[in-house]
């Protein structure tokens, strides 16, 4: 829940955080942790109390969310859920979208694993499953073997507060030898361009590496995190490579090469810093946050909303801890609740009560103000108005006299459902306007084989010919057109990569011409329209803000997380006869979606829309102090 990523009283990170052998943290183990199990260091022995012990995914996370996942009593009054590392809080369902993803990445992760097999032969060996502790002593074991080259699902030993794995690790050539850091990871890692260094999947090691003509780097943090983390893990096993390049290697969704970076070199997602700089700087952060969970010590991380916070197992404990105390970050989140904390502003009724003509009071003293406070990002006026709001339960505020959008005589709204990176299963679409010869309503272009599956490339071109035969029909008529979408962002991303999969393929236009489409004023985002002109309190999902102009989707648990849950219904995904009902479902869904969008902007360009106050129109509660 926290936004703030500095460092832990007196921390930092290891010394000699830059070169290969970087130092790292000197020993395996923790001080205390006990005497190692048959031998295997930093695994500690029955009977003794287990040491906080970090996987890199913390680097990214939420340090509240890392307090509460090591802190023994954390949410134990409001449930009997047992949660690992944690009290009894009750936590929500797993999410079914978190749930895919984990499946289909390990899935990807399999895959990667027998491909290595076959194209390396016999110096690829893989550690066998089993238990943490004896993964380990399979991986030290096979690593001192010299005959081994490459070396899959690598669990190194813990120590220093860290655990992990790797999917692959390869030996360094030379005297002194050691080994690098391959992962696998089921999101692109490359974009169209140049400069990216990469190596075959055959050759996977950085000295096979060569500048690529075809790709550059698509960085992810989340990746070089995850690589620094496993490089300090290895020098502290005495397993890293001890001079030269940093060396890390990611292979991504498309599973044909190696993309190779040098974590001491380069950017590592803070100005002026490496991947092992940014990570050491983390990692003793979020050290620091679960050891002081775990001890029972003052924490070092308090509830503060933040955008993570939506799709956080624990946001209905952090919620519940912000609500009773009125926290300012319900409204205004990040760096902004951060610095009016820092001037006295803790409460959104704090903030509902200011008048923004006079300004913020003075910074003041506190352990919440930020290092240097320039004022807020948000415009005061507004941030009240958001305050207001809230305490009104206002669900928009306009910020706008009238809202404006785009409107054509012949108009299409559009909504996408897709499977992760797998593909597009449906386009649907909701003709309206002038009569151009075809039947207005809702009508839904779907492949129901299970995606990826090149029957895409029909069900989207015959969505691609509909759309241009009523744009061709309404210019052949002297009419305008307008398309419209909710947040471009994923429609966008299915229309180029539709025509970047299937090129050639039967009805599949040029990339030109869909960029030409994208880029023209007949294809319009109402997501803007909706942040340009309005406050949101709850949010500017077209689920928040649709029911303002008197829309509501029909089934009640009508989202995108559980589409993803009908959908392998739909097409037996996971083993089972495919489901009928579960098509329907998924189709009723897509119309409501693409019906609200037309719902919302139709009232944005009514009258129906003044009704919903103006910003200057919220008056700050009466003063009910009594004297």
């Amino acid at each position: 829940m926290s936004s703030t990523d500095a460092a832990a009283p007196g921390g930092g990170g290891p010394a000699g955080s830059g070169g290969a052998g970087g130092g790292g943290v000197g020993e395996v183990g923790l001080p205390g942790a006990g005497p190692a199990v048959r031998g295997v260091p930093g695994v500690p022995a029955a009977g003794w109390p287990r040491p906080v012990l970090l996987d890199a995914a913390v680097t990214t996370r939420c340090r509240r969310r890392v307090h509460l996942e090591h802190d023994p009593d954390a949410g134990r009054s409001t449930g009997a859920t047992d949660v690992e590392d944690a009290g009894g809080a009750v936590l929500p369902e797993p999410d079914p979208g978190v749930e895919m993803r984990l499946a289909d990445a390990a899935e990807h992760r399999a895959a990667l694993a027998a491909r290595f097999a076959q194209l390396l032969g016999a110096s690829y060996r893989r550690v066998p499953d089993g238990a943490r502790g004896e993964r380990v002593e399979a991986t030290l074991a096979l690593a001192a073997d010299e005959s081994v080259a490459a070396l899959g699902a690598a669990e190194l030993p813990p120590g220093g507060g860290r655990r992990g794995h790797a999917e692959l690790l390869v030996r360094a050539a030379g005297a002194g030898g050691g080994w690098y850091p391959v992962i696998v990871v089921r999101h692109r890692v490359s974009d169209p361009g140049n400069g990216a260094w990469t190596s075959p999947l055959a050759r996977p090691h950085p000295s096979a590496a060569t500048p690529d003509p075809e790709r550059k780097v698509r960085a992810v943090a989340r990746d070089l995190l995850r690589l620094a983390h496993l490089h300090r893990m290895l020098a502290a096993a005495g397993l890293g490579v001890p001079s030269g390049p940093a060396w890390g290697g990611v292979v991504g969704l498309d599973a044909d090469c190696v993309v190779w970076t040098d974590l001491a070199a380069a950017p590592g997602g803070e100005a002026g810093r490496s991947p092992l700089d940014t990570y050491d700087r983390r990692f003793a952060d979020r050290l620091a946050v679960a050891t002081a969970a775990r001890t029972g010590a003052p924490a070092l991380a308090e509830p503060s909303r933040i955008t993570e916070c939506r799709r956080c197992p624990w946001w209905p404990v952090c919620e519940a801890d912000l609500r009773r105390v009125d926290d300012v970050s319900l409204v205004v989140r990040g760096e902004d609740a951060l610095r009016l904390r820092g001037r006295g502003i803790t409460t959104v009724r704090a903030l509902a009560a200011l008048d923004p003509r006079r300004g913020l009071p003075e910074p003041v003293d506190t352990p919440d103000a930020p290092a240097e406070d320039t004022g807020l990002g948000t415009d005061l006026r507004e941030a009240v108005a958001l305050a207001r709001a809230w305490r009104s339960d206002v669900p928009l505020v306009r910020r706008v006299g009238r809202p404006e959008v785009p409107r054509g005589d012949v108009e299409v709204d559009v909504d996408m459902e897709s499977l992760g990176e797998d593909g597009a299963y449906l386009w649907g679409v909701l003709l309206s306007g002038a009569d151009v010869g075809l039947a207005h309503g809702y009508r839904g272009f779907a492949t129901w084989d299970p995606v990826p599956t090149r029957d895409e490339a029909r069900s989207f071109a015959a969505f691609w010919a509909w759309l241009s035969d009523v744009r061709a029909r309404a210019a052949e008529r002297g009419l305008s057109f307008r398309s419209y979408c909710y947040n471009e962002q994923a429609e966008n991303r299915w229309l180029r990569g539709s025509v970047e999969r299937f090129a050639g393929e039967p009805g599949i236009p040029p990339a030109e011409e869909v960029e030409a489409f994208i880029a023209s004023d007949a294809w319009i985002d109402l997501f803007p329209a909706v942040s340009d002109s309005f406050l949101c309190p709850h949010g500017k999902g077209l689920k928040r803000v649709a029911p303002s102009a008197g829309f509501g989707w029909r089934d009640p648990e009508a989202g995108g997380e559980n589409s993803m849950r009908w959908y392998r219904r739909a097409v037996g995904l996971d083993g089972e006869e495919p489901d009928p009902s579960m098509r329907e479902r998924l189709l009723v869904y897509n119309e409501d979606d693409v019906r609200a969008t037309h719902a919302l902007r139709t009232w944005m360009t009514s009258d129906a829309v003044l009704a919903v106050p103006h910003l200057d129109d919220l008056r700050a509660e009466p003063d009910r102090t009594v004297a």
